[in-house]
């Protein structure tokens, strides 16, 4: 097994400790052990990755789009043949299985060489003049520094889209990692280091969240901010890049229903489904929630769904046949434990799980809550864990009313045989994201973003990278 390292911060092209030497502890979430220590960045070190990225910006963006390209492309065959390794390291520092982990790690190469591709065809314009002689221009050009927040839950595919679309587009950037599962991404951008990137143009920090947003996102070097993570966290660092006129992209929470009717495959939405649900122990902001079944299909889908969810085995994600690791923390247990008495206790019907698995490790059963009351917490508030609602309508005009009921507005799912309502459901249901009978979302190509409460921006796709530039008009007279 694969060592668990401490991690350092990487600032100007170096691995280093903190200036103040100060450390934080990783435990791993199987057990509760503290397995390494993680560098703390304070004011000094930020002050040295904001010059460091003021510089590595002057480089990168006068760097050659095709030498901007080759190390990328570099980078990813270097993370495809390290990914046995940084695997392990997610699943000691995460929880989730090795199988996951690795699989999270190739796919970021994938991301890692769309964006490589996509900073080559970053096409300007030439705009016919009214007066004979005059060039009218609109260039494509990068916007400048870039501060990125992710979070804990995927420590690398959170990283790789900011880093990728800010590379791709010439930007540096100041990547603020989750203290939680720090190893991972900083071995991610160890990959990028390996493979030529300038020192100065990325740079790595860990600390306190707030204190680092705070510094960050005013600050005069940084031209814009890229965040994955909660919704009110989310609103107020917006708010603060707003103060400042910084661009931002926000990927926010969500609470994604999930449309079963009568005349859907009902087996194979349940096979599917429950496998998406508790894919990373369902802490994945695309994870499906509120399943709304229509009342023929309402049992058999609720039999074949909780017995998959039942049958799936949970334990140290290092573990062979393991398919379901911890939850990250303590707190999600808690949090979970709290909204699944509150809705039992508001008349939902428990149909399996329900509760902590041991006392050793953050882990907890696979649950199904069943006609649950719209009043219970976990209609409302998103569990970001292996819980599910599986509740029964009648007409498809009340499944997608309540769809829409939350401000949230990520991911959504539908499973029909019909066209009709097919086209229903891509056109009335208010999310960034449908897919309909498979599980399409979060692939390079394709767009990946929500509306209303879930943020705003996408960081996958044609239109990603347009985050990262800005259009400057140019006009001359020869």
């Amino acid at each position: 097994m694969t060592a668990y390292p401490d991690t350092k911060l990487f600032i100007d092209g170096a691995w280093r400790a903190g200036e103040s030497g100060r450390t934080i502890p990783v435990t791993d979430p199987s057990s509760g052990e503290v397995i390494g220590q993680l560098a703390h960045a304070d004011r000094a070190d930020l002050d040295e990755a904001l010059a460091a990225a003021d510089r590595g910006f002057r480089i990168w963006s006068a760097t050659g789009v095709f030498e901007r390209y080759r190390i990328m492309r570099r980078a990813a065959e270097l993370l495809r043949e390290r990914a046995d390794g940084i695997a392990a390291i997610m699943t000691r520092e995460q929880g989730k299985p090795l199988a996951e982990a690795k699989g999270e790690t190739m796919a970021a190469a994938d991301v890692i060489d769309w964006f490589a591709e996509e900073g080559r065809r970053t096409y300007g314009q030439i705009i016919p003049a009214r007066t004979a002689g005059v060039t009218q221009m609109a260039l494509k050009l990068p916007v400048g520094p870039v501060a990125a927040f992710t979070p804990w839950n995927f420590p690398i595919n959170q990283v790789v889209r900011k880093l990728s679309g800010a590379l791709a587009a010439g930007c540096s950037i100041i990547v603020k990692a989750p203290e939680e599962t720090p190893a991972a991404p900083a071995e991610l951008i160890r990959t990028f280091a390996d493979a030529g990137v300038p020192a100065g143009v990325i740079n790595l920090v860990y600390g306190v969240p707030a204190e680092i947003s705070e510094y960050l996102i005013p600050h005069p070097v940084i031209r814009k901010i890229s965040f994955t993570g909660s919704t009110p966290v989310g609103k107020h660092l917006a708010a603060l890049a707003g103060q400042h006129m910084k661009r931002a992209t926000m990927e926010l929470g969500g609470h994604a229903p999930v449309i079963v009717c009568e005349d859907a495959d009902i087996a194979q939405a349940a096979k599917i489904t429950a496998a998406s649900k508790l894919r990373n122990a369902g802490q994945v902001c695309i994870s499906p929630t509120r399943f709304l079944v229509q009342e023929r299909a309402f049992e058999p889908f609720l039999d074949a769904f909780s017995a998959a969810m039942s049958a799936t085995p949970v334990g140290n994600g290092l573990d062979d046949g393991v398919r379901m690791g911890p939850l990250a923390n303590d707190r999600r247990v808690a949090a979970l434990q709290d909204l699944v008495g509150d809705a039992i206790a508001q008349g939902a019907r428990l149909v399996t799980g329900g509760e902590r698995i041991g006392n050793t490790g953050n882990f907890f059963a696979p649950t199904v809550l069943a006609d649950v009351p719209v009043s219970a917490r976990i209609m409302n508030e998103e569990p970001f864990g292996p819980v599910a609602v599986v509740n029964r309508f009648d007409d498809l005009n009340d499944a997608i009313a309540e769809a829409n009921r939350l401000p949230f507005g990520l991911a959504s799912y539908g499973f029909t045989k019909s066209s009709d309502t097919m086209h229903r459901l891509t056109y009335e249901v208010e999310a960034g994201m449908m897919t309909i009978n498979h599980i399409g979302l979060a692939l390079p190509e394709v767009p990946f973003g929500g509306v209303r409460d879930s943020g705003y921006g996408t960081e996958g796709g044609s239109e990603a990278i347009d985050a990262y530039m800005v259009t400057k008009f140019v006009t001359q007279l020869a």
